[in-house]
């Protein structure tokens, strides 16, 4: 996914995200839990939360690996 593709994207609360660069635990798999000028991650090996800026988020993101059902 290029960067600008990753920009046009709209990310949801409940959407579970593949980064770039694994956890210390060894997952790559992060849930939304908030969004803005700043995203909500929790950490779907260990249960970590982490709050990183849009920015470096749509930087660090490779793919939307599952969305909630509505």
């Amino acid at each position: 996914m290029t960067e600008r593709s990753a920009a046009m994207q709209r990310y949801e609360p409940g959407d579970i995200v593949r980064m770039k660069k694994r956890h210390p635990c060894g997952s790559d798999l992060w849930r939304i839990l908030r969004t803005g000028t700043d995203f909500g991650l929790k950490c779907e090996g260990c249960g970590r939360f982490v709050q990183i800026g849009r920015e470096k988020f749509l930087r660090l993101v490779r793919e939307v690996k599952e969305k909630p059902d509505t």
